[in-house]
């Protein structure tokens, strides 16, 4: 009869420190982690977000002057006088999100081969693909969602700032409270957010690409290879059809996302502005998002044999 195996102890702890961990949590705690070493990635928004509402709380001390001359004003310009500047607030926070998510992204890859530590983090059971695919997670997802809700809490601090400005001044409120719609602008902040995160997501994924592959100025070489394309095609063809393009891809969602009418004046206080099926069905954006795959599988297989610098 042949005696029971033993288990060395040293061969346990050695097959349970290799073992990888799921797929999902390597990927959660990728995302914490990425939260962790980037505190800009919230404290930027933040600022932004303190500054906005100093600056609002100061003009709603003007907005008792404006409740008086209500009755000089055309219908189309009473909402923006009564509720403009609440419903404004959030743009600059989200703004400040998106800028935060470029910087963000192009120093995501280039930083850990910069500082060596790349080193560190390859000898963790964590996948290139999921290492990547946390960082894109930022811009796409979690700075949106900071910005979402910080601008919730700025409007409900200037709503009841407001409220408490006219009632000071011998003004009924109840105007305000019909004029600012806060749940259908929560639709359309969530709306707006998911909209540009899907419209960006190539640009995104392109700093992300270039990130990875840069030894140096990651943001020359980002931007540069885009102006070189778009000289040879003026000189060569003598069109613009490649910086239209690009032009677009920046400042084209609000056209395809959003109805505007000329009295409207750039503001979206309206759920009947929102255009979904326009958006879904528009075919730069389906492009956008295989050239954004496209890109993030590219840098997954670029920082998986990419050494530090």
């Amino acid at each position: 009869m042949n005696p029971p195996s033993i288990v060395q102890p040293e061969s346990l702890f050695e097959s349970q420190a290799i073992a990888p961990a799921p797929e999902r949590r390597s990927f959660h705690w990728s995302v914490r982690r990425e939260l962790w070493e980037n505190r800009f990635l919230y404290i930027g928004p933040l600022i932004v977000a303190a500054v906005v509402l100093f600056a609002t709380l100061i003009g709603t001390l003007g907005l008792p002057k404006k409740m008086r001359a209500l009755a000089t004003l055309e219908p189309a310009r009473q909402h923006a006088s009564v509720a403009g500047a609440l419903d404004m607030a959030p743009a600059p926070i989200m703004l400040a999100a998106l800028l935060v998510g470029v910087f963000y992204c192009l120093d995501a890859l280039y930083g850990e081969r910069r500082d060596r530590s790349i080193l560190f983090w390859k000898s963790l059971p964590v996948s290139d693909r999921t290492t990547v695919l946390s960082k894109a997670i930022i811009p796409l997802a979690v700075l949106p969602l900071i910005a979402w809700a910080l601008s919730v809490i700025v409007q409900i601090i200037l709503f009841f700032a407001s409220n408490a400005v006219l009632v000071v001044n011998g003004i009924s409120p109840a105007r305000l409270w019909t004029e600012f719609r806060f749940f259908q602008g929560l639709l359309i902040m969530i709306y707006g957010l998911s909209v540009h995160a899907l419209w960006f997501a190539p640009i995104y994924a392109w700093l992300l690409l270039v990130s990875a592959w840069a030894k140096r100025a990651p943001f020359l070489w980002a931007v540069l290879p885009l102006l070189a394309i778009s000289a040879v095609e003026r000189i060569i063809f003598d069109t613009w059809t490649f910086m239209t393009m690009l032009q677009n891809r920046v400042g084209g969602a609000m056209k395809v996302a959003f109805s505007f009418t000329p009295d409207d004046r750039g503001n979206i206080d309206r759920l009947s502005q929102l255009t979904p099926g326009r958006f879904l069905t528009t075919p730069g954006l389906w492009i956008g998002l295989l050239f954004a795959a496209m890109f993030l599988a590219a840098a997954v297989r670029l920082r998986r044999n990419r050494a530090p610098i």
